[in-house]
């Protein structure tokens, strides 16, 4: 997915994520690149990031659907190849809220979008969680 090296809310998220190994200088800038994103975009990927920093899933799952829904706000090319992994983020937080139906409905979509990923690499990994939290959420009637 195509991110704009010059664009200051993406670089403050790549600095972001190179204090990952210290969780508070990291959620600094993903704050500020969230309190200074003015797009649709912008917002969508400050928000990703800010999700990952959160203390509860219920704080990150609330941080994820805004992310999605930013993205889907945005409806450009760069947005719509995240959707497949947005989705899969929004489902393991209801996964992990024990909404097991809201879950299984978000990775539905993950996959609904899945041929917008690349063939290799990122593309592969998000397909195998997309595939293993449909398997999770299965009805226990269906895995036999």
């Amino acid at each position: 997915m195509p991110f704009d090296p010059d664009n200051k809310i993406v670089q403050l998220c790549a600095e972001g994520m190179n204090h990952e190994g210290e969780p508070e200088k990291a959620c600094q800038f993903f704050q500020r690149a969230w309190a200074e994103a003015i797009t649709p975009f912008e917002k969508f990927v400050a928000a990703h990031y800010v999700a990952r920093q959160q203390p509860s899933v219920a704080d990150k799952l609330k941080w994820d659907e805004t992310a999605l829904r930013l993205a889907l706000l945005e409806e450009t090319e760069t947005s719509r190849e995240a959707y497949p992994s947005l989705y899969l983020n929004v489902g393991k937080g209801y996964e992990d809220l024990r909404d097991f139906d809201r879950a299984r409905e978000h990775y539905q979509l993950a996959q609904s979008f899945a041929d917008r990923l690349p063939d290799e690499g990122y593309g592969k990994m998000i397909r195998s969680g997309i595939r293993n939290g449909l398997e999770r959420t299965k009805d226990p009637l269906e895995r036999r």
